[in-house]
């Protein structure tokens, strides 16, 4: 019977280090990005080590549904429908063209791109902000003949900072308001005020760091707006639905109930057809979601143990200035979403959970900005940059996204 007992305890602790191995090499390669020879992408490796779990016996099928976070899908998917109405009815466009108008000097048009772009991300998801922003900045900027990058830069560093404010601004606010179930008011009243002064900074240093570009008495005539194909129903329709949404997050109706249910009823239209909107969908980040939250319920039940909790929770994580630096670290190490759902066993054993959510949620945001590589929303306005003829250099952006994420968090932590 010993040897029995010793041979399953051998295979207990076998499977328990290959689970850890398949979690590291999930986060690895998340990280990373790519696989030298193979087109596996994130989503994917999320996926294969979802199943890996399953295969190794960590949890069952049954168990790895379970610990999918079905109202954070929900919320996200709910929300990239809202976009994408607003994005096939021309609404974007719309609102480009009244910049066009309105801009009389490149200071002001600053303001307007860095004001649009994080009040827009803060309700509308910032990754998504980011794609259809991009194209339109670009667009403008090259019509009025001025420099493209820095006001591309804002966009960047915008939408990151205003997506700060609520649990809709991105996939990790998302997260972190399933797992703390806190209200959207209570969430937005703690942390509008950091990204209020997060956009502010964020035309400060671009103004400074781009002094010929800004710093000029110069006004410029705007070109007269190109023609676009709106649909004004579907705007006032989806602008409807947006609002009534909002409202109902701030009197405390359950968010994923409410976005999905948005979502839903905005597909019911005779103007737009279904297909377009379901492009328009990040199912890929869907997917790499669903396959996280079992990649991490599997480790956790393998290696976060009463003991290396409590181990963790001597590094003084209760202090906001700790716990910041550990979460903006692991944000730009793994990213914000894994980053979120490692911290989660160690968070909810604080003394004060809520606060720590909230000091998580804003330390993983607002470090996006230290690097390009730091977040994809940076990615997604270097690429479409990219192909535009416009590109956007490590460094240019370092000088401006490292300080302004040091100053940010500084605030941060003294604010929350």
């Amino acid at each position: 019977m010993p040897v029995f007992s010793s041979i399953e305890g051998l295979l207990r602790d076998a499977a328990a280090w290959t689970a850890i191995a398949v979690f590291l090499a999930t986060y690895a390669f998340i990280a990373v990005g790519k696989l030298p020879g193979y087109h596996l992408d994130r989503a994917g490796a999320a996926l294969l080590g979802a199943c890996l779990m399953v295969w190794l016996g960590v949890m069952t099928l049954d168990e790895a549904i379970a610990a999918i976070d079905f109202d954070t899908i929900a919320l996200l998917l709910g929300m990239m429908i809202v976009v994408a109405n607003l994005r096939l009815s021309g609404f974007f466009h719309w609102v480009n063209d009244w910049v066009v108008q309105r801009a009389r000097h490149p200071l002001a048009l600053l303001t307007t791109v860095v004001v649009l772009s994080g009040v827009l991300s803060a309700f509308l998801v910032n990754d998504t902000i980011c794609v259809v922003m991009t194209p339109l900045v670009l667009e403008l900027t090259l019509r009025l003949r001025r420099n493209p990058v820095p006001y591309l830069l804002a966009v960047a560093l915008a939408s990151n900072v205003g997506s700060v404010a609520t649990i809709t601004g991105n996939p990790q606010n998302m997260i972190v308001g399933s797992l703390s179930r806190m209200s959207y008011g209570e969430f937005a009243m703690a942390l509008v005020p950091v990204a209020l002064t997060g956009l502010g900074l964020t035309v400060l240093l671009l103004a400074v760091l781009y002094r010929q570009e800004f710093l000029t008495r110069e006004p410029f005539a705007p070109s007269p707006a190109r023609p676009a194909r709106y649909l004004p129903p579907v705007i006032l329709k989806s602008l409807i639905v947006l609002v009534a949404m909002v409202l109902l997050f701030l009197f405390g109706q359950p968010v994923s109930k409410v976005a999905i249910l948005g979502g839903a009823f905005l597909l019911f239209t005779r103007r737009i057809k279904a297909y377009k909107v379901y492009r328009e969908i990040d199912w890929p980040l869907l997917v790499m979601f669903a396959g996280l939250f079992v990649v991490v319920a599997a480790f956790e039940r393998v290696a976060v143990t009463p003991g290396v909790i409590a181990a963790v929770a001597r590094q003084h994580l209760d202090h906001v200035g700790v716990l910041t630096l550990l979460t903006a670290g692991l944000s730009n190490l793994v990213s914000n979403v894994p980053a979120v759902l490692m911290l989660k066993p160690f968070v909810v054993s604080l003394p004060d959970p809520e606060r720590a959510w909230r000091v998580v949620a804003m330390a993983s945001t607002l470090a996006g900005n230290f690097t390009l590589v730091g977040s994809v929303a940076n990615l997604i306005v270097a690429q479409r940059a990219q192909r535009a003829g416009v590109p956007i250099g490590f460094w240019a952006y370092f000088r401006v996204g490292a300080p302004l994420t040091v100053l940010t968090l500084l605030f941060g932590v003294f604010w929350v």
